[in-house]
């Protein structure tokens, strides 16, 4: 079961379809997708993904963790962090999005930071991500969580992975 997180100054919550409309609106912005291709959802869309991704992995094998980040200084949703958590392997895979309004502050390092702590004390041992080569700013983040790019590539993305320590 997923539970609210808190960074210092961060709520992360469990993604809900009565999240969809903030998405929407925090994560407008086209330029969020030179990476990832795409473009940005309507709140019809955010709803439906987010009731999918509130139901779970339909892969018993894989548990889905989805959180938005709410600012505590003003309330404003700015993005989402997620982990594909594989409880065999003991690994998870992260991704963060921000939106482009809040760039810049530290929010996804400490939004991933936040939930990089929190599965590692659940006893996971192995964090990757998949980075386009191009996306700077999230390999400054993986680095900074202590990730690191490997020879593999998944859909013309850098695979970035760390060991993490024991609780």
């Amino acid at each position: 079961m997923l539970i609210t997180l808190h960074s210092e100054r961060l709520d992360l919550l469990p993604l809900a379809p009565e999240h969809a409309d903030e998405l929407a609106a925090a994560l407008a912005d086209p330029a969020l997708h030179a990476f990832t291709g795409g473009s940005p959802a309507t709140p019809a869309q955010w709803h439906a993904r987010c009731t999918r991704l509130a139901a779970g992995s339909p892969d018993p094998a894989e548990l889905w963790g989805n959180w938005v980040l709410r600012l505590r200084a003003d309330g404003a949703i700015t993005g989402y962090v997620q982990a594909t958590v594989r409880p065999a392997a003991a690994e998870a895979e992260l991704a963060w999005v921000v939106g482009t309004p809040w760039q810049g502050r530290g929010l996804a390092t400490e939004a991933a930071r936040t939930l990089l702590t929190h599965l590692t004390t659940a006893g996971l041992t192995t964090a990757v991500a998949h980075i386009h080569p191009d996306h700077h700013a999230s390999a400054r983040i993986a680095r900074t969580l202590g990730l690191h790019p490997t020879p593999h590539t998944v859909d013309g993305e850098i695979r970035w992975q760390a060991d993490l320590p024991h609780p």
